[in-house]
């Protein structure tokens, strides 16, 4: 199992849909999981302290899980199949341990309400994680500064900024 911590969520400017981003805690390895809007909302509410006037329904089902006397030791993403994550939540309760089938989306809530850990299985990350690519350094000739390199196209489309900039007076920012 490896621990991962929520990097962020993010919206689709086009869909609209939410993703919830996943880092692996040890390395730049990234699981984005698409989630629905009420639960990305869930979410955001959660992790930014946000006081809510009535309990959302991840924060009801905290409150029956520990008014039932049980606690939750930690969530697993443990599966993807056809494009869907598979989750379990581990509650223990009465000196017992249950792993109760769910989705990650209403897990990883239910994680961040209960301040345990999230696992996601090696062989999910293994398919499904995206690593950024690495940019190579190289020092720029004219002004010694570091820059990546790029492909032709990229680079031709920066040069088109990078000329853009240079017509810019920053003197006149001064004058406001």
């Amino acid at each position: 199992m490896i621990r991962v911590e929520i990097d962020s969520i993010r919206v689709s400017l086009m869909s609209q849909d939410r993703v919830v981003v996943l880092k692996d805690s040890e390395t730049d390895r990234y699981l984005p999981i698409w989630i629905g809007q009420p639960e990305a909302e869930a979410l955001r509410v959660e992790l930014q302290g946000i006081q809510t006037q009535r309990p959302l329904t991840h924060d009801l089902l905290k409150a029956i899980i520990k008014e039932l006397g049980g606690e939750i030791d930690y969530i697993l993403i443990n599966d993807l199949r056809h494009d869907i994550y598979f989750a379990t939540i581990r509650v223990s309760m009465d000196g017992k341990a249950y792993d109760i089938d769910a989705r990650p989306s209403d897990s990883i809530n239910l994680a961040v309400r209960f301040k345990v850990p999230i696992y996601v299985e090696e062989t999910v990350m293994d398919r499904a994680a995206i690593e950024p690519e690495e940019e190579i350094a190289v020092d720029d000739d004219e002004t010694g500064a570091e820059v990546s390199e790029q492909g032709d196209e990229e680079s031709a489309d920066l040069g088109v900024f990078k000329d853009f900039l240079d017509t810019l007076d920053l003197d006149d920012l001064d004058s406001d």
